[in-house]
């Protein structure tokens, strides 16, 4: 964080100080709510879970070196008390932010938000220091920890903005208001709660409604419901896909021999070759989103398709894909699941397994309400057309679904299982797997699928001759 006194901090927060022998003394670490965060010059910040009370860790962040905790109640060691802790680590991100000589840039979507982050951030590196959300940690608590991550020297600020209900991303915004405004797509995930894609497309779109006159809207030209938000705002629109009409678009896209996209990628300063590190064709729209960005902040279309080539991921258990020693690859994307997500990464895999048999691993899609149903058993269906070698899923009644699906699309009988757990999953493969065959594991992260993925990478770094195990 930018260095800022204890007082100063106080002053922003609307907090009180206890115990601080000297207010003149400031924050020159980083910010965290984890006591296992902690260095020296940190600022710890104590929440109240539902299992762990920050509070209870006061004295051993501070004997590690912190120089105060933002708290509710003093704990007998330096402190800035204020009623409201996570009300008062917005104001200070707000306060930072606007302290910032970088320009903020904010995406959201129903899915791809955590991958076009990662692209996005790349690329900007390669022209100015960029900080950027962690891993998925896109809320009222991530976000403003993020943006308390910037430094004097940071020059663009990448904001990954998550909504479960209307509103949500109105209070992201006030808290870090974005000069560039990203929206990917509007799909179906959380629909439970929503209650539908309209008011998702609502929720989303309050990115857009916040940008400046003097900023820019980046929408996806090929979602109505995202290409509709250009009414919403006062910002300039840029578009961007594989609508002919998009200011930045992708043309003759295809698949390498790997399943890794590549395209020609076409920006109003010219046009060149891109081909990505990542697999599944749905990585073309979320290059297409960081290379419209990119565009918007001066970056040549070389230079662009540079970066985006030679980008990876960042974010784990998002299409992490490894390949064993026996010639089994193991695709990890267990980190979340939703019905768009779950079809790209079924058409991935069968791009990846040409001539292979292929595994889909898959659990049930959280938050879908009464759509639920109807999706697991259409994503069990979708397999069997892409004629996916077997499913197996993993779980209870959603995952029944998806075995239903699949069997009445195909009468798959032997090609398609339902086990109970990802123990029950784990054991099967170990017994069945054989060289060559390409395994993705999928689900929402509640399941904790990635079990699976990391039990079938430990058997293969166990194994002295690199055979399956169980065999």
């Amino acid at each position: 964080m930018i260095a800022l006194s204890l007082a100063e901090i106080a002053t922003v927060v609307g907090g009180q100080t206890y115990d601080i022998p000297d207010p003149a003394v400031s924050v020159t670490g980083s910010v965290v709510r984890d006591s296992r965060e902690v260095e020296p010059g940190s600022l710890f910040v104590a929440f109240v879970g539902e299992r762990v009370d920050g509070h209870d860790y006061a004295a051993d962040v501070v004997a590690k070196g912190a120089v105060a905790v933002l708290a509710s109640r003093p704990v007998g060691v330096p402190a800035i008390v204020v009623d409201d802790v996570q009300a008062a680590l917005g104001a200070l991100a707000r306060h930072v932010v606007e302290r910032l000589g970088a320009t903020l840039v904010a995406l959201t979507g129903s899915v791809g938000k955590t991958s076009s982050k990662d692209l996005l951030a790349q690329v900007l590196q390669r022209k100015a220091p960029t900080v950027f959300t962690p891993g998925s940690l896109n809320n009222e608590i991530g976000l403003p920890l993020t943006a308390l991550s910037a430094t004097d020297e940071t020059r663009f600020l990448v904001l990954e903005m998550g909504a479960r209900g209307i509103g949500h991303i109105q209070y992201l915004t006030g808290l870090t208001p974005p000069k560039i405004g990203l929206v990917l797509n509007v799909g179906t995930a959380h629909i439970g709660e929503f209650g539908g894609r309209e008011q998702i497309a609502v929720a989303k779109g309050e990115l857009v409604e916040s940008l400046p006159a003097d900023g820019a809207a980046v929408l996806n030209a090929d979602d109505p419901l995202v290409r509709a938000m250009a009414s919403r705002t006062k910002a300039r629109v840029l578009l961007f896909g594989e609508s002919d009409d998009a200011d930045v678009r992708a043309e003759n896209v295809r698949l390498t021999e790997n399943g890794q996209p590549a395209f020609t990628l076409h920006t109003p300063s010219g046009c060149s070759d891109v081909t990505l590190r990542l697999y599944g064709e749905h990585h073309v729209s979320n290059a297409l989103a960081a290379a419209a960005v990119a565009h918007e902040l001066g970056m040549s279309v070389d230079e662009i398709a540079l970066a985006l080539s030679e980008a990876g991921t960042l974010s784990r258990w998002r299409m992490e894909v490894t390949e064993r020693p026996d010639g089994v690859t193991v695709v990890n994307d267990a980190y979340n699941a939703n019905p768009e997500s779950m079809r790209a990464a079924l058409r991935a895999l069968v791009a990846m397994g040409k001539g292979r048999r292929t595994w889909a691993v898959l659990g049930h899609m959280a938050e879908l309400g009464d759509e639920g149903l109807a999706e697991h058993d259409a994503v069990g269906r979708l397999a069997v057309r892409l004629n996916v070698s077997k499913l197996v899923a993993v779980g209870g009644r959603e995952a029944s679904w998806l075995q239903l699906g699949a069997y009445n699309e195909g009468s798959w009988g032997e090609e398609s299982v339902h086990v109970s757990d990802a123990q029950a999953a784990i054991d099967l493969l170990r017994s069945e797997l054989r060289a060559g065959d390409v395994v993705l594991v999928k689900a929402s992260r509640s399941v904790g699928l990635e079990r699976v993925a990391t039990a079938l990478l430990d058997d293969a770094a166990v194994s002295s001759e690199g055979q399956v195990s169980g065999r």
